[in-house]
């Protein structure tokens, strides 16, 4: 059975929207995803990456994201088909470990937890693809990576890319 490897956040989690809201909030700004098209919300904002790092390091900024549109459906039927991981660079904010771990087996609980790896390098997981919005951890990766669209990346050319978990399905389960 071909194994296939999940990002978390903004793929399976909406990341940018909690942090847009949070941003916005504490700095009376109405920045939009469309604002962040092509690049970050910490490159938008030079000079305020560590307010922006802070909200990611709460311990319960992971447990409230909203579950992005289709992902939990996708994810069941692609299980019957594949071996799911969900490989998430937790190692970059370890207070994140419990909130995402939570939010996982609330969102998603036909996924065994065997199957959710918490990294940082992803090019140790061991599958066939590797569905994830950031194209870094596709460098060495050696199975197949695929784009999941987020504003940051809509300028990335060099990987097969999905828009949706719709495109997912179709690109799996044709």
């Amino acid at each position: 059975m071909k194994r296939i490897a999940i990002d978390m956040d903004e793929v399976m989690a909406d990341f940018v929207t909690k942090h847009l809201y949070l941003y916005n909030s504490d700095f009376n700004e109405s920045l939009t995803k469309k604002d962040l098209l092509g690049k970050k919300l910490r490159h938008l904002r030079p000079g305020r990456e560590k307010e922006l790092m802070e909200y990611i390091d709460e311990p319960d900024f992971f447990r409230d994201l909203e579950v992005m549109e289709g992902s939990q459906e996708v994810i069941r039927e692609l299980s019957e088909h594949y071996e799911i991981f969900i490989t998430t660079a937790a190692m970059e904010h370890p207070a994140s470990f419990t909130a995402k771990y939570e939010w996982l087996n609330e969102h998603f609980p036909f996924l065994s937890d065997m199957n959710i790896v918490f990294c940082g390098d992803k090019s140790i997981i061991h599958a066939d693809y590797l569905i994830d919005d950031n194209a870094r951890h596709f460098r060495r990766f050696t199975g197949q990576g695929i784009l999941f669209t987020s504003p940051h990346n809509v300028n990335e050319t060099d990987y097969v890319r999905v828009n949706n978990w719709k495109e997912v399905r179709e690109f799996f389960l044709k």
